[in-house]
C-alpha cells in the first residue's frame, strides 16, 4: 500500500510538472533568446500547482516523506512569489519636475520698444522676478542695449554667503525647503559660497530691495512740525520723468517702488492720490485700499489745493507715526530734502493713507 501512494505521488508531480519540450529547430534571433532566459530564471505556475498536489497526497497518505514535500511545496511557491515580483518596477514619485533647462539663468539684451512688463510676458515670469535679478528701480522702461538677468521662474537670485544654512535661507526669503533643494540640486552639491542659487518664489526684505534707502532718524530734531518732531534725511531723489523734480510726488513714488509696493506712473499732484489709488484698475486706478488707519509702508496724504504725500516707516508704541517725505517746509525738509517727521497719535487720524 506504501508503495503504491509513493508511485501515485510521484506520477503526480511528474504529470503536472510536465511541459512539452521547446522546439530547438526555432530561430535564434535576440527576442527568441531572451524570452528562453526568461524562462529557465522563473518558476512555472505549473510546478507550484504540482509541489502543492504532491504535498497535499503525502500528508494524506501519512508518508514518511510528507514533511520534506511540504516544505518543497513552500520553497516552490516563495521562489514563484519573487520570480513575479522581480519583473515589477517600481519608481520613485517625482515631486518637482525639474530639468537641467529649467535651472539655468539666461541673458538678455533689450530692444527698442521693450519693457519690464513685455519681457515679463515673453519669458513667464513676474515683473518684480526681472526687476530683483536686475536691480531695477524705476518705471517699466529699459534701454535698449542693456543685457539683463532672465530667471526660468519667479523668485530671487541669490548668491550664497559662508554662514548660511538651507533652513536660514528658506526662512528669511519664505521659500519652501523642498523646492529650494531640488531646484537648486543642492542635495547633491550642498550650499557652495559665492555662488548664485535661484529661491522660488522667494520674497526680498525690505531692506535688499533695489534703490532701497534706510531714513534717517535722529535722536536729536531739527525742530517741530504740525506739532511732531523733525530731522534731515538727505538731498534729493532720482529723476524718473514722471514726477516733478524735488516735489514730494517724486521722493513717495521712488520709495514706494524701493519698498516693492503699488504706486501709480500718473497719479497727478498729491492732492488727487487718494483718489487714484483708490479708483479700480479698469478705470486707470490703483485698485488699491485708502482709509484713515496707518500702516508701515502706506502713503500718507493730505488734500488742499497741491496736497502733499510722503510715506509711512513706523508706527510708535504711543500710537504716533514717523514718516519720511520730500518738499515740507519744516525743520530739516524744504525743496528736493528728504526729511523726517513724527505725526502725533491725536493727528493721524486726520490724513488719508493708500495701503
Amino acid at each position: 500500500m506504501v508503495y503504491s501512494s509513493v508511485f501515485v505521488l510521484i506520477v503526480a508531480i511528474i504529470s503536472i510538472g510536465y511541459r512539452q519540450p521547446l522546439d530547438k529547430s526555432a530561430g535564434t534571433s535576440s527576442t527568441n533568446v531572451n524570452s528562453l532566459s526568461a524562462a529557465t530564471n522563473q518558476t512555472s505556475v505549473d510546478s507550484t500547482v504540482a509541489a502543492s498536489v504532491a504535498a497535499s497526497v503525502a500528508k494524506t497518505t501519512n508518508l514518511s516523506v510528507a514533511t520534506s514535500v511540504a516544505n518543497l511545496s513552500i520553497s516552490t511557491q516563495l521562489t514563484s512569489e519573487i520570480s513575479q515580483s522581480d519583473t515589477i518596477t517600481s519608481t520613485k514619485p517625482q515631486i518637482i519636475l525639474a530639468t537641467e533647462d529649467n535651472r539655468l539663468v539666461t541673458s538678455y539684451t533689450t530692444v527698442a520698444g521693450d519693457t519690464v512688463d513685455s519681457l515679463a510676458a515673453k519669458f513667464g515670469i513676474s515683473a518684480q522676478t526681472i526687476r530683483w535679478a536686475n536691480n531695477l528701480t524705476t518705471s517699466s522702461a529699459v534701454n535698449p542695449g542693456t543685457t539683463l538677468k532672465i530667471l526660468p521662474f519667479n523668485g530671487v537670485l541669490y548668491s550664497v554667503k559662508s554662514d548660511d544654512t538651507i533652513a536660514s535661507i528658506a526662512k528669511k526669503y519664505q521659500v519652501d525647503q523642498t523646492r529650494l533643494v531640488i531646484k537648486n540640486d543642492l542635495d547633491v552639491s550642498g550650499l557652495q559660497p559665492n555662488t548664485s542659487i535661484i529661491l522660488p518664489e522667494g520674497t526680498l526684505p525690505e531692506e535688499e530691495r533695489p534703490g532701497y534707502v534706510a531714513p534717517v532718524v535722529y535722536t536729536q530734531s531739527y525742530g517741530t512740525g504740525f506739532g511732531g518732531n523733525t530731522w534731515f534725511i538727505s538731498y534729493g531723489t532720482p529723476d524718473n520723468g514722471l514726477y516733478a523734480h524735488g516735489n514730494c510726488t517724486l521722493y513717495t513714488y521712488n520709495r514706494r517702488r524701493a519698498l516693492g509696493l503699488t504706486v501709480g506712473d500718473h497719479w497727478g499732484n498729491a492732492s488727487s492720490w487718494a483718489y487714484m489709488a483708490a479708483l479700480p484698475t479698469s478705470q486707470g486706478g490703483g485698485g488699491l485700499l485708502v482709509d484713515h488707519t496707518p500702516s508701515v509702508g502706506a502713503i500718507i496724504q493730505n488734500g488742499g489745493y497741491l496736497g502733499h504725500v510722503g510715506v509711512v516707516e513706523a508706527i510708535l508704541a504711543n500710537g504716533d507715526i514717523s514718516i519720511s517725505e520730500m518738499n515740507a517746509y519744516v525743520s530739516g525738509g524744504g525743496y528736493n530734502i528728504v526729511s523726517g517727521r513724527i505725526v502725533l497719535a491725536g493727528n493721524v487720524s486726520q490724513y488719508s493713507y493708500i495701503h
